[in-house]
This record gives structure tokens, C-alpha cells and sequence, in this order.
């Protein structure tokens, strides 16, 4: 008989947790490595940022169409076994991009690799559990969430570094090399699936097709931006409202859905996806309206911006690992709260001091926004996936990391857009005008939506 987690040594618990944060350091290390190399690759393919911009869609747009069906693979065929695939994919990948002779077969690359960074995304949550006695869960949650906020804080200085040293091709070859390390040690160290009654296989393959069409559309209406006209958007957002519209009526007549729709009558988990995908946009509000606010109003150079601009990644790095220990100690809802309240407050805080105090005004709201944002995620994950069946657990880490992206894709068209808005005006209380003004009223919109789902948090959990 198989010992439970709780009889295994704790060395295996740290180890097993080392090949999960490193199969989580590469998706976002995906994610914001190749944007520093985009000026790089104009020049080497001599072609416009319209185009090589599709570097960067094309690795969101397969990462937010694709994570729920690979969720769903992974309850189905066995996390591990999917998860391996992922990160063995992600290095494959990584390895041709080095090679790619031309943009557009760069593009599909990416692509590929924005597949197994899905993977990775869906089933590294999913897996906490299978590794990690739940008494330790939150803190697996929290050290999860300080890689990620690594990756995402490390990837634009190594990626420069990189390039300065050996040109571009060096970015894919780096993690190439890292997808190889990390699938090595998972193959040597994740747990083997438990096995299950053999049945025929049946995928929701036509569920997966509309839920795909659908999230590609709204992703693209909102990440186009100025390169498609407004009746192009207009048209990409009602493809997505009419593909989700199909989505649900094809689950729910599916002998065995994609997802399952009653999973979302379940109040705290709807609740945890919702707040998530709200407070995520309140994340990229700080990261889209920043630069702006920074060189436009405090008129910092380029290398002041980027250095006030990391201090986010930075304190989220730091918290995480103690957040996660605060929700092994005090338990979900009462850090939910905490990292709840703390948003509303550092949005507050947005508009008040940066324009009294300058770069130190904005520089610890900022810190307060993302600090209380670990806090929040921590709490938010480990409340979500304990709540998860077993053999649901792998697309409802995928529901978990799409409400994610779609909040960070939704900032930063939305609070973009309100940014620009507000900064035509005078101050929303007439403490700055321009983009003083575009500053107030996005932080304003922040903290209402941090309100919101704070009132959804105790929705779900009443």
C-alpha cells in the first residue's frame, strides 16, 4: 500500500515543491522574456512591431484558449503524465524558437510553446495537492506564487542580458535548457498517477473547439488595440459573447462535459474565480498605467520608470512565501479578506499620495497594491483548489489561472482606456490635472472593483 503524504519524509515534500516551482517559473519567464526582445527581432527579420508583436499574442492567446482543455486532460490521463508533456513540450519548443529562420514560423512557435506553458499553468496548482499534506498546502501556495512573481520580474533583465551578450536566439536557447532541467527532475521526482479503472476515452473535443474560439476572440479584441479598427472589435466581442453562449448550451447537453457546469452552482468557488479575475485587473493597472504616470507626470527617465515599475514584482516575491504561512496559520477566508481590503486600500492610497508626494507616494502604493495582491492569491488558490474534487482538480486550476490572465488581459485594455480617459480632464479631486487625473480616476475604478470582490468573497464564503 502507497504511504499517505503525511508518512513521507519531509525532504521529498521540499523536493517534489522544487520541480512544481520551477515547472512554474517557466510560464511566466515565457511570458516576459520575449518582450525585451522585440525591438531585436524587428530588426533581425526587418519587420514592422505590428507584426513581430504577434510573438507576444501568440503565446497568450494559445496559454488563455488552451489552459481549460489541458486541465481537463490532466484529470483525465493523469496530472503527471500531461505535466511532463507540458514541460517536455515548452523545451522543444523553446529549443526550435532558437532556430526559427523566419518571423512567422517564430510565431507558430511560440504558439507551441504557449501549449506547454498552459499545461504547466493548469496542473502545477492541481498537483500541490497531490504532493503536499494539506496542512502545508497554503504555503506551497504562497512559494508557488513568489516564483511566479519572479519569473515575471526576472524575465525582461535576464532576457536583456541575454541578448546584449549572444543576441536573440540565446533568449529561447535559455529556456530551452530550463524546460529540459525541469522536466528531468519532475520525471524523477512527481509521484506516480494514481491509477484508475480503465474506461473509453472521451474528450469534449467540440466544447474545447468553442471554448477556444471564444477566448480567442475576446483576447484578440483586447490585444489588437490600435492594429484592428473599432468595428473589428466590435465584431471580436460578439463572436466571443455568441461562443460562449454556445459553450454552455454544448456542456450541458455533453455526456462528459468539458466542464462541468455545475461546478460553477458551487458559491465559493464561482466567488474565488470571480475575485481573482477582478483583482487581477486591478494588477494590470499598475503595470499599464504606470510607465505613463511616471515619465508623463513625475517625468522620470527610462531606467527611473523601470526601477519604481519593480518595485511590484518585487515586494510579491517577498510576501508570497509568508503569505502562504499566514494561510496555514489563520486559515483561507480571514487572509482573503486581508489581501482584499489591502487592494482597496493601496488603491486609495493611488490616488492620494502620488501626486502629493511623488515617486515616494506611488512607490509605496504600489507596494501596498501588490503586497496585499499575495496575500489575496495565497489564500484565494488554497481556498479553491481544497474545495476541488480529486478528479476535477485539474480544470479547476485551469478556471483558476483563466480568470487570472482574462483579468490581466481585461486591464489592460480596460484601465488603459480609463486612463486615457481620465487624463483629458482635470483631477478627479482636484489634486493634478492630465495624467494626474488619468491616475485618479483608474485607482478610483480600482478600488471599486476591489470592493467588489471583496463583497463576492464574502458571498461565497457565507
Amino acid at each position: 500500500m502507497m504511504a499517505s503524504l503525511s508518512d513521507q519524509p519531509i525532504y521529498s515534500f521540499r523536493v517534489r515543491l522544487a520541480a512544481l516551482s520551477l515547472a512554474m517559473l517557466l510560464p511566466s519567464l515565457g511570458t516576459s522574456i520575449a518582450n525585451v526582445a522585440l525591438p531585436t527581432l524587428a530588426s533581425a527579420f526587418a519587420a514592422p512591431i505590428s507584426d513581430v508583436q504577434w510573438v507576444v499574442i501568440s503565446y497568450l492567446l494559445a496559454v488563455t484558449t488552451l489552459i481549460v482543455g489541458v486541465g481537463r486532460l490532466g484529470d483525465m490521463l493523469g496530472r503527471r503524465r500531461v505535466l511532463l508533456i507540458g514541460i517536455g513540450l515548452f523545451a522543444l519548443a523553446s529549443a526550435c524558437g532558437a532556430l526559427a529562420g523566419n518571423l512567422w514560423l517564430l510565431v507558430a512557435i511560440r504558439g507551441a510553446q504557449g501549449l506547454g506553458a498552459a499545461i504547466m499553468m493548469a496542473l502545477t496548482i492541481a498537483s500541490v495537492s497531490d504532493m503536499v499534506p494539506k496542512h502545508r498546502t497554503g504555503s506551497a501556495m504562497g512559494l508557488l506564487g513568489t516564483v511566479s512573481a519572479v519569473g515575471t520580474a526576472l524575465g525582461p533583465s535576464l532576457g536583456g542580458v541575454l541578448i546584449n551578450a549572444f543576441g536573440w536566439p540565446a533568449v529561447f536557447a535559455f529556456m530551452a535548457v530550463a524546460g529540459g532541467a525541469a522536466f528531468v527532475l519532475g520525471y524523477r521526482v512527481f509521484p506516480a498517477d494514481v491509477a484508475k479503472a480503465p474506461k473509453q476515452f472521451s474528450f469534449d473535443f467540440l466544447g474545447l473547439a468553442v471554448l477556444a474560439l471564444s477566448l480567442g476572440a475576446y483576447a484578440l479584441s483586447t490585444t489588437l488595440g490600435g492594429q484592428a479598427s473599432g468595428f473589428a472589435n466590435v465584431g471580436l466581442a460578439g463572436l466571443a459573447l455568441i461562443g460562449l453562449a454556445s459553450f454552455v448550451a454544448i456542456e450541458s447537453r455533453a455526456a462528459d462535459p468539458l466542464v462541468q457546469l455545475t461546478l460553477l452552482q458551487d458559491r465559493a468557488l464561482t466567488a474565488g474565480l470571480a475575485s481573482m479575475g477582478l483583482v487581477s485587473t486591478v494588477l494590470m493597472a499598475t503595470l499599464v498605467v504606470g510607465p505613463f504616470y511616471l515619465s508623463g507626470a513625475l517625468g522620470l527617465s527610462p531606467a527611473a520608470t523601470g526601477l519604481a515599475m519593480s518595485v511590484g514584482p518585487g515586494v510579491s516575491a517577498l510576501i508570497g512565501f509568508p503569505a502562504g504561512r499566514l494561510v496555514d496559520r489563520f486559515g483561507e477566508a480571514s487572509v482573503t479578506y486581508a489581501g482584499l481590503l489591502g487592494v482597496a486600500a493601496g488603491s486609495v492610497l493611488m490616488i492620494l499620495l502620488p501626486t502629493a508626494t511623488g515617486v515616494a507616494g506611488y512607490v509605496s502604493s504600489l507596494a501596498v497594491i501588490t503586497a496585499s495582491y499575495a496575500l489575496f492569491q495565497a489564500a484565494n488558490n488554497t481556498a479553491v483548489m481544497n474545495g476541488a474534487a480529486g478528479e476535477r482538480r485539474g480544470v479547476t486550476s485551469a478556471l483558476l489561472g483563466l480568470s487570472r490572465n482574462l483579468g490581466l488581459i481585461t486591464g489592460a485594455s480596460a484601465m488603459g482606456a480609463v486612463f486615457a480617459f481620465g487624463s483629458k480632464g482635470e483631477g478627479l479631486f482636484s489634486l493634478g490635472n492630465k495624467d494626474a487625473a488619468g491616475l485618479q480616476l483608474t485607482f478610483a475604478v480600482a478600488a471599486g472593483l476591489a470592493c467588489i470582490a471583496l463583497c463576492a468573497a464574502l458571498f461565497g464564503r457565507r
